[in-house]
């Protein structure tokens, strides 16, 4: 445990480093702004690419890994609905602290840190992870909070979410990547060195934008944050777990992979949507600060299980 926390610490102190820049304002909100654009646009795109392109889709593509994800968040997805309207809060909140608690920060920090964590063989699980999250998980919050509002959900509104998927670069560079490796195409050395150092800066430019981000955030609705982090960093992992192991016999590795991945703190990006929609993004800012936080000693706890 000591030593799989010590092997994480340098992520959650690049992660402690860019939140101090923006709490002093030595990294304004316009300037993590334009560096989460450079990461989510150049140099993460950059690193999925070149990942996705020296690997078969064939042999990445597991079907037990895509169902016992799916089925697992499925069912925290309906908890932390059910639980939100005990409550008696709208479907958009509803659907906005569902999101919370099964869509973990797999991109900016899953990626880097799992890889190199626990191998270049976890590419394919967090990469199957990620296009669940994005395909299905993003596009519902969209129709749920559009169709609350409209009454009905218009076929507008899945023109919204295809052209929603088809510009998000993160799916843009995994299938391009995937594509080119169908083709069976060598990526020529300049090329291979380029997306290299362009994906080298992936990790701490995501890492730094994630602190640097949290350094805005406001801890309000707290009971409602700390359920939600519960749920994202204890009860989906456990979920996934007994999904993977016990229902769809996923193999050791590839499940400790998926456990690891749904440890992760509440994703940057379900601010992002909260705030355009104007749906509970105090409570979402909450939610992100209060599971970093904790994911500080549950991420390492995690690790250290799965690879025990």
């Amino acid at each position: 445990m000591i030593e799989i926390f010590l092997k994480t610490l340098p992520f959650f102190a690049l992660i402690a480093l860019g939140c101090w820049a923006g709490r002093t304002r030595f990294f304004t909100a316009e300037a993590t702004a334009y560096l989460t654009k450079f990461v989510f646009y150049f140099a993460l795109s950059a690193m999925l690419f070149r990942f996705s392109a020296t690997l078969s889709f064939w042999q990445v593509l597991d079907w037990d890994i895509v169902a016992a994800y799916l089925c697992a968040s499925v069912v925290v997805y309906l908890l932390a609905t059910l639980v939100a309207m005990i409550r008696r809060v709208g479907i958009e909140q509803a659907a906005i602290e569902a999101q919370c608690a099964v869509i973990g920060n797999v991109g900016f920090l899953g990626v880097p840190m799992l890889v190199l964590l626990l191998g270049e063989a976890a590419i394919g699980p967090v990469m199957l992870i990620l296009a669940v999250d994005l395909i299905v998980f993003g596009s519902l919050v969209v129709i749920l909070i559009t169709g609350a509002r409209d009454g009905r959900v218009a076929p507008g509104i899945l023109l919204t979410v295809g052209r929603g998927l088809i510009r998000n670069p993160m799916i843009v560079s995994i299938i391009l990547g995937f594509s080119w490796s169908a083709m069976e195409w060598p990526i020529p050395a300049p090329m291979d060195e380029f997306l290299a150092i362009l994906g080298g800066a992936a990790t701490p430019g995501a890492l730094f934008a994630i602190g640097a981000s949290l350094a805005g955030k406001s801890a309000e609705r707290l009971r409602v944050a700390v359920w939600l982090s519960v749920c994202k960093l204890i009860v989906h992992p456990l979920a996934v777990a007994v999904s993977a192991l016990m229902i769809f016999a996923v193999d050791p590795y590839s499940a400790g992979v998926m456990i690891a991945a749904t440890a992760l703190p509440v994703a940057g990006n379900v601010y992002i949507i909260a705030q355009h929609y104007g749906v509970a993004p105090q409570r979402v800012s909450a939610s992100i600060l209060i599971s970093t936080a904790a994911s500080v000693l549950t991420v390492s706890a995690v690790i250290a299980w799965v690879g025990g």
